[in-house]
């Protein structure tokens, strides 16, 4: 009996301290967004229009949608962010008549934070203010967390597309610690992927 009181207060002890920090990492992450935001705004009304796409890898679905959203306006460049194998892409992208050298394939990205920090010195050296942002429905809410954070901290709007799809929205919890990451890379340059000794075997586990 001694045992299970002493178990229960450990776990109330461990739950407690889960919420604490919890709650004061709520507080930086609303900042950045806000911080992030603001910034957006202020690109979205220098650049009211999308100059670009941004498609996150995560399945074929994602390329196909992109080549037949990309069709509409044929001046805007095309980034896939670790997506389907490059020879795979490329056929998706020629189907609909959209020549290679319109679709940027970027494979630096291991996990939805670094889709973003790997490529937003491209679209700032581009100048790049606007973006359309192609992802699955379910993916979109962290997805938009993380963008304003890294893109709107370097000036950079976008505008979200939802690929439809029947899986379930992603839970709080990956959509704050995604948030603490990117606050993380506004501060130090790194997105804290390395802590996790699995993520180079699990490309695809936090998408």
């Amino acid at each position: 009996m001694k045992q299970l009181h002493q178990q229960l207060k450990t776990y109330w002890i461990f739950g407690l301290t889960g919420f604490i920090v919890i709650l004061i990492s709520i507080i930086p992450v609303r900042l950045a967004i806000a911080f992030g935001t603001a910034l957006g705004a202020i690109a979205h009304y220098q650049a009211p229009h999308p100059q670009a796409i941004l498609t996150l890898g995560g399945g074929q679905d994602r390329e196909e949608f992109t080549a037949e959203f990309a069709q509409a306006d044929p001046s805007l460049e095309i980034w896939v962010s670790s997506g389907i194998l490059p020879n795979k892409a490329r056929e998706i992208f020629r189907a609909v008549g959209i020549l290679d050298q319109r679709v940027h394939l970027d494979y630096r990205a291991i996990d939805t934070v670094t889709n973003f920090t790997s490529l937003v010195k491209d679209f700032k050296s581009r100048n790049i203010q606007h973006l359309y942002l192609i992802t699955s429905d379910f993916h979109m809410l962290r997805a938009k967390a993380i963008g304003t954070i890294v893109l709107g901290s370097q000036g950079i709007t976008f505008t979200p597309i939802s690929i439809p799809s029947n899986e379930p929205e992603e839970s709080f919890l990956r959509i704050l610690r995604d948030s603490c990451r990117s606050i993380l890379w506004i501060f130090t340059g790194r997105t804290g992927a390395s802590l996790s000794p699995r993520v180079a075997h699990l490309s695809y586990a936090f998408r």
